[in-house]
């Protein structure tokens, strides 16, 4: 049996992938520069934590991520449906990122930290929300 690539789908599919970031992205520089201006100080992802979160207020002990929409999995029962190219790979792939989120947040919150999840469309469609959200658990660990 001879396997056919479409090679066309492959470089696009290169491409796409040359452009994704791990670290420093667009909508993670968007709520840091923010909450900097706001004047609230940071670590950008922090390796001391589980997860290395992209920003961590370890004033207050908040770890927030910034998660991609395809990679951590939203409404992923819908989309696991739509996959198509390479499907078992991405299931797989996609699945696993769920369960270390998962586990990343129950170690975080044992040490006594709060965990925010804010995915790149919520940030980018509204931010001004995600900032608030911020503030409301600053204020919560500071009447403490």
């Amino acid at each position: 049996m001879k396997i056919r690539y479409n090679l066309k789908t492959d470089i696009e599919t290169s491409k796409r992938m040359s452009k994704v970031h791990l670290k420093r992205g667009e909508i993670e520089d968007d709520i840091a520069l923010r909450l900097w201006h706001d004047g609230i100080r940071y670590r950008r992802n922090y390796k001391k934590l589980p997860g290395s979160p992209d920003i961590a207020i370890t004033k207050y002990k908040i770890a927030i991520f910034a998660d991609g929409e395809f990679w951590h999995g939203y409404n992923w029962e819908n989309k696991k449906k739509q996959l198509k190219h390479n499907r078992e790979y991405w299931i797989n792939k996609i699945e696993t990122n769920i369960k270390r989120d998962r586990k990343k947040d129950l170690e975080l919150h044992k040490m006594g930290w709060i965990t925010l999840h804010f995915w790149g469309k919520m940030i980018k469609n509204h931010p001004d929300y995600c900032i608030e959200k911020i503030k409301f658990y600053i204020r919560s660990k500071s009447n403490i």
